[in-house]
């Protein structure tokens, strides 16, 4: 079972050229030989004028950019769910 833990952003684009959203997470993901699970949390917690834009995006669509701060060539797309406030799951998108 290998771990990783670290800072990233979660970027909403709404095309090629236009990202509306990019927020700070610390991620944990686990993978073993069934694949891998991810979750994150806000850093920092969002306010709540962030957590309105938040819910509008994840309402047009939960797919998100997953970029990984110690490499920013390392990014992958997500589908977002909210767990609990501040809580979120991730989940490769189109799966």
């Amino acid at each position: 079972m290998d771990t990783y833990e670290g800072s990233a952003r979660l970027e909403w684009w709404a095309n090629t050229l236009t990202c509306l959203s990019s927020e700070g997470v610390r991620v944990v993901i686990v993978s073993d030989d069934s694949g891998w699970l991810a979750s994150a949390t806000f850093s920092p917690p969002l306010t709540a004028e962030e957590q309105e834009g938040w819910r509008f995006l994840m309402a047009l669509s939960p797919a998100f950019l997953l970029r990984f701060d110690d490499d920013e060539d390392a990014e992958i797309e997500v589908h977002v769910e909210e767990a609990s406030e501040g809580k979120l799951t991730l989940s490769v998108a189109g799966i």
